[in-house]
């Protein structure tokens, strides 16, 4: 069922386009001005095409943008979905499936988390190593199609390293405060307590978000290169430095940071 709707909806798209790219990008809160440094191609609102959700949450706009930053073609994911919006894990991570087979080469994915680390402070970088996954349900959960990969993914390699490397040192050219670390994928979406924070530090985790864990879970089952790169948008460690947290206070810090994101994003596709 999942391969035929995956198959129904590549279908709607290359009805729409037959623009090829090369690299998929997922946009998080506040992070879509990306697109603006995108040479557009074509627009597919998401509700032209069969089987994708629509995101609710507010500063994703919903749709896929096809065209080319700098000179790498890519297909770029404005707006994602998360559990806690109501939709199921294979409902969150369809979208993944759908741009492998579109024939993307590797992945890059955004996303703005809280810092459990003293040393990462928000409106800095992230560039995610490796993950612990607390949400609720796994999307590979249920029968496996072969045809997507194997019944069993391995995890031990999943963040590509050699894309890690050159984002640092595009970073540290430029002047970047830049950090690498764990993330925490929770279900949202609340945020979580002053214990919640405390016990998340404790079991090796930097950062801590709503997302991004579900996807890179997909990729990796499909063989698809991972690159996950994060926006600190407020610090939830040390308790002592805790502060209330608005979700417009965070699209707002991750639109100060966006330039500084797409800079690296925009640099490493053109390194590799």
């Amino acid at each position: 069922m999942l391969y035929k709707q995956v198959q129904e909806a590549l279908d709607i798209i290359r009805m729409k386009t037959d623009f090829q790219p090369k690299h998929g990008i997922i946009l998080g809160t506040g992070l879509g001005g990306l697109t603006n440094q995108i040479k557009i191609v074509k627009q597919i609102a998401y509700h032209e095409i069969p089987h994708f959700p629509l995101s609710t949450v507010q500063s994703h706009s919903s749709k896929l943008i096809f065209g080319y930053l700098g000179e790498q073609a890519v297909v770029a994911m404005a707006g994602r979905f998360h559990y806690y919006e109501g939709y199921s894990m294979k409902q969150v991570t369809f979208p993944v499936r759908v741009l492998k087979m579109l024939g993307i080469e590797r992945i890059i994915i955004s996303n703005v988390s809280g810092s459990l680390n003293v040393a990462i402070n928000a409106g800095e970088l992230v560039l995610v190593r490796d993950h612990i996954n607390l949400q609720p349900d796994n999307p590979l959960r249920g029968i496996n199609d072969d045809r997507f990969g194997p019944r069993f993914p391995d995890m031990l390699h999943t963040y590509d390293r050699s894309m890690i490397e050159k984002a640092k040192s595009i970073a540290q050219k430029a002047d970047y405060t830049i950090h690498e670390g764990v993330y925490v994928g929770l279900q949202g979406p609340n945020l979580e307590t002053p214990a919640e924070y405390e016990y998340l530090h404790r079991i090796g985790g930097d950062l801590v978000g709503m997302s991004t864990v579900p996807e890179v879970i997909v990729a990796r089952h499909m063989g698809l290169p991972v690159f996950v790169i994060s926006v600190v948008s407020n610090k939830c460690y040390p308790i002592a430095e805790i502060k209330e947290t608005k979700v417009e206070d965070v699209i707002a810090l991750a639109r100060q940071a966006e330039p500084r994101m797409s800079h690296i994003v925009k640099e490493l596709l053109h390194s590799v």
